[in-house]
């Protein structure tokens, strides 16, 4: 008895086998692609309304400050924070009989569509964190928002859309 039969089959894979294989996991993988871009932007349009929250409540908690006269501020001054980072660097509480100052937030938050850049390490700094929103002061119209005295508003700089057609300036 000859067991090295010529028209014995060997165990493994038969080249068609192993095309068929490649071919289903591509297919796969085509079609998780934009399934996982889809959810890597869900989760920065999250990222964006949480940031936009954080810095306008901190704008508001500033203006009520103002308004209760717990932040000094001029006759001829809206009561809005002259820029995002004095929301972090904080002002003396008027009302403090130990000059104690008053924060509003701790960091200020990256616009997570802002383009990444360059800058390396500094590209997280509170300076490089401020530069990725736009500013709209108290004096500009809500159709055209500029920069000012004053921060009343903030908002995008992407040119993108979000997935529901708006585009995340407008947020």
């Amino acid at each position: 008895m000859n067991r090295t039969s010529p028209h014995r089959r060997t165990a493994g894979f038969t080249l068609i086998e192993l095309l068929i294989t490649v071919a289903i996991v591509a297919v796969l993988a085509s079609i998780a692609m934009p399934l996982g871009e889809l959810a890597v932007q869900r989760t920065k349009e999250q990222e964006l309304r949480q940031a936009l929250r954080e810095i306008r409540t901190a704008i508001d908690e500033f203006k009520r400050a103002s308004e209760e006269g717990r932040v000094e501020r001029g006759v001829d001054k809206s009561g809005y924070p002259p820029s995002l980072q004095t929301l972090v660097d904080g002002v003396p509480d008027t009302r403090s009989p130990v000059a104690a100052k008053m924060y509003f937030l701790r960091r200020i938050p990256r616009d997570p569509f802002a383009d990444q850049g360059h800058s390396g390490r500094n590209e997280h700094s509170a300076a490089a964190a401020a530069q990725t929103w736009g500013v709209r002061s108290y004096a500009s119209p809500p159709d055209n928002p500029r920069p000012g005295d004053d921060v009343y508003d903030v908002y995008s700089l992407s040119s993108r859309s979000a997935l529901n057609g708006t585009p995340y300036r407008h947020w």
